[in-house]
């Protein structure tokens, strides 16, 4: 990429667009520099609408594929409609099990996860006070879930939902979180292990002959591990059907690799219908350096065999400009159909550099 001459750099900074504010859309005068890989990107609209304009331009002109979307419905029909134009690909992102919404923390609390302990996540929230989250197995989580996707998925310029949180709470923490919460979790501890509500005990005893609560070892029991993952398993599983009655694409986030997110937060996403994946690869968490990334990728492909594309989520926080093509390398060496960056405001123009071609 040219240098920007001293004329042109005092210009911009009239502007005030230079240093650490020169933001993307300012690399668009570099024609032919574009992503070297198929790439997604997570935004999060915080900004006015014609910055908004701006960034998804800019991100056509360098060759995205598509974007996953977090916003108000006002802002995500005026961003879809624009991503239509442009050609990207647009899948509204939402937090899907996770949620603080206070009209169903008032009127629905029986619909949040209780902790073997016995104690609701309202009450007991496991390390965060915002970590409150709905039971997959209760039938107005379901319908829920249901009518925020059909909303979505009926708006005419959208292309897909993008289920994020998907999944029970952490259950083990990734290892590089661990010193941040004071914490060693070497086995599954009954105040992180979810979910015992009334729901879930009756649905296993019907299914196992046995009540969860009575397991000495629930960690260990192959029947009711395998009941929560089919729990989320399930719930996507349905979603896929609301948005493909509408013609459109489900989409998730997801925990780095089938066997992480089997072992810390239920996903057994492998065996998910989805019309694409975005697992975290992100290294820092599991205290790896970037070329983790190829390992992590191929496990993930290895166990789709095909069934549906996957692109690797790069944590921008935690790979230097300098690294970022790299990281980029190791994802498609490990057999990524392309990356996803996370976040689009994480992304400094030194990065930018290094990412596009």
């Amino acid at each position: 990429m040219k240098k920007i001459s001293k004329r042109e750099f005092l210009r911009l900074g009239a502007l005030g667009i230079t240093g650490a504010a020169l933001m993307p859309w300012a690399l668009n005068g570099c024609r032919g520099y574009q992503a070297k890989v198929p790439s997604w990107v997570w935004y999060s609209a915080k900004k006015d609408d014609k910055e908004i304009e701006k960034d998804l331009k800019f991100l056509k002109k360098a060759g995205f594929a598509g974007i996953l979307f977090k916003g108000s419905e006002k802002k995500v029909e005026m961003a879809a409609a624009l991503a239509r134009q442009l050609g990207l690909e647009f899948h509204v992102w939402i937090i899907s099990l996770m949620v603080n919404d206070p009209d169903i923390v008032k009127g629905n609390p029986d619909w949040y996860v209780v902790s073997r302990e016995g104690k609701s996540i309202l009450e007991h929230p496991p390390y965060v006070g915002y970590y409150k989250w709905l039971c997959p197995n209760k039938q107005g989580v379901k319908d829920y879930l249901t009518e925020r996707v059909t909303r979505l998925a009926s708006m005419q310029n959208v292309n897909g939902v993008h289920l994020d949180y998907i999944r029970f709470p952490d259950v083990i923490l990734p290892v590089g979180l661990w010193k941040k919460y004071n914490l060693v979790q070497d086995k599954e501890y009954p105040q992180f292990d979810f979910c015992y509500c009334d729901d879930c005990r009756k649905k296993f005893r019907e299914q196992a002959g046995v009540d969860p609560l009575d397991l000495t070892d629930p960690s260990s029991n192959k029947a009711w591990v395998e009941f929560r993952w089919d729990s989320i398993t399930r719930l996507v599983n349905h979603l896929k059907e609301v948005t493909e009655s509408y013609g459109k694409k489900l989409s998730a986030a997801v925990f780095p690799t089938p066997t992480i997110a089997r072992k810390l937060v239920r996903q057994d996403w492998s065996n998910w219908n989805l019309d694409e994946i975005f697992p975290m690869m992100y290294h820092n968490f599991y205290e790896k350096d970037i070329d983790w990334l190829e390992m992590a990728t191929r496990e993930g492909e290895e166990a789709l065999k095909g069934k549906f594309p996957l692109f690797s989520g790069l944590f921008v926080p935690a790979v230097t400009p300098d690294r970022m093509s790299a990281a980029v390398d190791y994802a498609m060496k490990g057999g990524a159909q392309g990356v996803c960056l996370f976040n689009f405001r994480g992304m400094s123009e030194k990065h930018w550099k290094n990412f596009l071609v």
